[in-house]
């Protein structure tokens, strides 16, 4: 009987610790503790960090979230850096992603909202924040580095989008 009380215990305790209910209002709040200036907007969250840009967008609806940061525009780079940034997707950038949208590179980090943790939100705003600044340079979002071949040409850094 013991066994049965004690396994029901942690069943729950293991439940309770691993389920996230994330929702747009937490969102915002962790953004504003962590941010200098925040503007929410509808189902967008505009923010600054160090005078880098970054924004949230969200959908309750579809369980989605992204944080994203403008970075520079593609006609201002050339094909080095674009290589660089494949390179670093895979060994550098680790939970963030360079990607190319209407003609801008951006850094960006997508995750199912709900299933967010507090920690997970703080995390990818570093990220996103590191990932953005670091482009040109060591392209990374950490100082973890997977092993491989992540040899990447550096050259004077472009001029990046730090305002919108």
């Amino acid at each position: 009987m013991r066994i049965i009380i004690v396994s029901f215990v942690l069943f729950l305790t293991l439940g309770i610790s691993y389920s996230q209910e994330m929702t747009s209002a937490q969102l915002l709040e962790i953004i504003e503790q962590e941010a200098d200036t925040v503007k929410a907007n509808g189902n967008s969250i505009q923010f600054l960090l160090k005078e880098t840009v970054l924004i949230c967008i969200y959908d309750e609806n579809a369980n989605r979230m992204r944080i994203i940061s403008p970075i520079v525009k593609r006609e201002e780079i050339g094909e080095e850096e674009l290589l660089n940034a494949f390179v670093a997707n895979f060994h550098s950038a680790l939970d963030v992603k360079y990607a190319l949208s209407d003609e801008i590179i951006w850094s960006v980090f997508t995750h199912p909202l709900m299933e967010l943790s507090e920690h997970q939100v703080v995390d990818a705003i570093n990220q996103v924040y590191s990932a953005a600044v670091t482009f040109g340079g060591s392209y990374s979002s950490t100082n973890i580095v997977f092993p491989g071949n992540t040899k990447k040409t550096e050259k004077p850094k472009p001029k990046l989008l730090n305002k919108i």
